[in-house]
């Protein structure tokens, strides 16, 4: 059942991504997503970035034709929402590190914000980092990494996770982003032993396990995840291999 909000605020996070505040009491785990309705256009999951008793946020990159034209909405305006929907991240364990990949980095700034935990932030470069600002005012430390060296460690978000595990040990890392930063950060835990729970994405059309656009092997990434733990990732052979299109058709990334 859908819901109609009211945009309380819009927050301009980088030169391509807004953060857009509502009021909604709805109980909302960190790592669970919401659909939201783009009359017109298209219905599309968004992460929730911000969670409170009454207030709620999602953070927008504008990369296509829904996501632009969210960025149109004014403070005011109107959202169709419907959630929350998946599986959000289990943040019992005591040192957690948590690490944000691009606009993945709004999925896991909810958890952040509860834990305080270590937190890495990556992005291409300094223009395209967000949420540095929240993170540095609840997190216990902060690392920031560019690709190109703008900004902090020069180098991607498993370079840098490799750098921390070196020098501390934690009980789970927590991550999403990109899906090659992701199957990389699965590697590298696999190798080092290292309990992971990763944010997975696929393309959604119903957020409730029915459709099956979101099938990877035999999980429907909208019920079943989009959290997943490396015991459950281990078993999936088309996790950074593949994924389905709007038309349910199997596509390869390389």
């Amino acid at each position: 059942m859908s819901e109609v909000v009211t945009i309380k605020s819009i927050t301009d996070e980088a030169y391509d991504t807004k953060t857009f505040r509502f009021d909604w009491d709805a109980e909302v785990k960190p790592g669970q997503f919401i659909m939201i309705w783009i009359p017109g256009v298209d219905e599309i999951p968004m992460s929730v970035s911000g969670i409170s008793d009454t207030e709620k946020s999602v953070t927008v990159k504008a990369i296509g034709d829904a996501t632009k034209k969210i960025h149109e909405l004014k403070v005011g305006d109107k959202l169709s929402i419907r959630g929350p929907f998946g599986n959000g991240f289990d943040l019992s364990s005591r040192n957690i590190l948590i690490i944000g990949g691009g606009v993945g980095t709004a999925a896991i700034m909810p958890a952040v914000v509860q834990t305080g935990a270590d937190t890495i932030i990556a992005a291409r470069s300094d223009r395209d980092v967000i949420m540095d600002s929240i993170a540095g005012s609840k997190a216990s430390n902060v690392w920031i990494a560019t690709d190109d060296g703008s900004r902090g460690f020069h180098g991607n978000a498993v370079q840098l996770m490799k750098e921390k595990l070196a020098l501390k040990k934690y009980d789970c890392i927590i991550a999403c982003g990109p899906e090659v930063m992701l199957y990389f950060t699965f590697k590298a835990c696999q190798e080092l032993g290292q309990k992971c729970q990763l944010s997975l994405e696929r393309y959604m059309k119903c957020g409730a396990g029915v459709c099956g656009c979101c099938v990877m092997d035999d999980q429907r990434v909208c019920r079943d995840g989009p959290v997943f733990t490396n015991d459950q990732i281990e078993k999936l052979t088309e996790f950074g291999v593949s994924k389905r299109d709007e038309c349910g058709r199997i596509v390869k990334f390389r």
